[in-house]
């Protein structure tokens, strides 16, 4: 019994069209990245550069000793609100992060500087001050993995 329900899983996932996700694959030009940014220090390069470093992405310290050098031209987060009650009071923000990157061998783009954002919004409560400012600082740590998810998969691509 227990066999013939393995085989019943195992042809429902092969039939929905789910597969493991193969390892990051960078084009040649790659071969040594150097990661310029204006902040080295904000949430989504930190990030990035974990998640090539695990996919096995030779990051280099210098552009001089790379020979392709990624660019986050501009990285920022904040948030806007979306509601108000009566009392004009916020009772539903947006929490977004924009980052537009390019990568570069030279003088030639290998991707062309593309620009991001993503949002999630959540409502607030004033009587729950302490776990709204959690649930925000959350809200962008999973917007960042979506961020360098996508950025992942973009270069996988190339």
């Amino acid at each position: 019994m227990s066999r013939l329900f393995v085989i019943v899983i195992a042809a429902l996932i092969a039939g929905c069209g789910f597969h493991l996700q193969g390892a990051l694959t960078t084009p040649s030009e790659m071969e040594r990245t150097y990661i310029a940014a204006d902040d080295r220090h904000s949430l989504f390069y930190r990030e990035l550069r974990a998640t090539l470093r695990e996919a096995g992405v030779n990051l280099v310290d210098t552009a001089a000793e790379s020979t392709a050098t990624l660019y986050i031209l501009y990285d920022e987060t904040d948030q806007r609100v979306l509601s108000v009650s009566a009392r004009n009071v916020p009772t539903e923000y947006e929490v977004y992060y924009t980052v537009q990157y390019g990568i570069e061998n030279g003088a030639k783009y290998i991707l062309e500087p593309q620009t991001l954002t993503v949002t999630r919004d959540y409502t607030y409560d004033s009587m729950l001050v302490l776990g709204k400012a959690r649930e925000e600082e959350l809200l962008r740590e999973a917007i960042v993995d979506d961020l360098v998810r996508i950025v992942v998969k973009q270069i996988s691509t190339l």
